[in-house]
């Protein structure tokens, strides 16, 4: 089965709807790809990112260009979300 390469949110709630935990699980996977830049602070990836969402529920922004970059970092992502039944949603990648 081919996998469609895209981008795409997570959002922090299971598909059954239940919060997912720790609380700052977004920030833990968006930190795997982060650099610390030359002031000492963390630079979050351009491709892995989080964010949230209107109703204050924890995100992860994650660009296909990161397929590209970094198969094997791109799958990662989605094998995270899948394995842990978290909501996933696609976005266009002029919305990102």
């Amino acid at each position: 089965m081919d996998q469609k390469i895209e981008s795409f949110i997570i959002i922090g709630a299971t598909r059954k709807g239940e919060t997912f935990r720790p609380s700052d699980w977004a920030d833990r996977l968006c930190g795997i790809m982060a650099t610390f830049g030359n002031d000492n602070r963390v630079k979050y990836s351009q491709f892995v990112r989080p964010g949230c969402s209107l109703t204050g529920q924890k995100t992860v922004i994650v660009d296909a260009r990161l397929h590209q970059a970094n198969p094997t970092a791109y799958q990662f992502v989605v094998d995270f979300a899948r394995s842990n039944d978290l909501q996933v949603e696609p976005i266009d990648d002029d919305q990102i």
